[in-house]
């Protein structure tokens, strides 16, 4: 008789985040750490401290949307819908409506215009 196999889950999964403009991105796992950061030379123009801010704002994205995608993995090989709760995965939805969430927080630059 032949078992079914199911698919093996990483022992780390990852997302990526990228600002509006493209030009900055963050590969962080679902634990929270940031493994890729990529930005175009512009992205300095802004000051450190905004690159710092909008760094750490795409990795907590990422971390959200791997978490998602971890326990869709960890629910696809059978694991119990309240031990992914007690390990604190957000279901696909829930991670919608927390990027959703930090969208609408989000007060950055929308334009380099100013008014005169």
């Amino acid at each position: 008789m032949s078992e079914q196999q199911l698919p093996e889950v990483p022992n780390v999964t990852m997302a990526v985040s990228r600002n509006r403009a493209g030009t900055l991105s963050v590969r962080a796992t679902d634990q929270g750490m940031p493994v890729e950061i990529k930005f175009e030379r512009s992205e300095y123009r802004y000051g450190a401290q905004a690159l710092a801010d909008e760094i750490l704002r795409l990795t907590r994205r990422s971390t959200i949307a791997a978490k998602a995608k971890r326990r869709e993995l960890l629910a696809e090989n059978g694991m119990p819908a309240d031990i992914l709760d007690q390990l604190g995965l957000p279901t696909r939805q829930q991670a919608v409506d927390e990027l959703d969430r930090m969208d609408d927080a989000d007060t950055g630059p929308t334009s380099w215009m100013r008014p005169v």
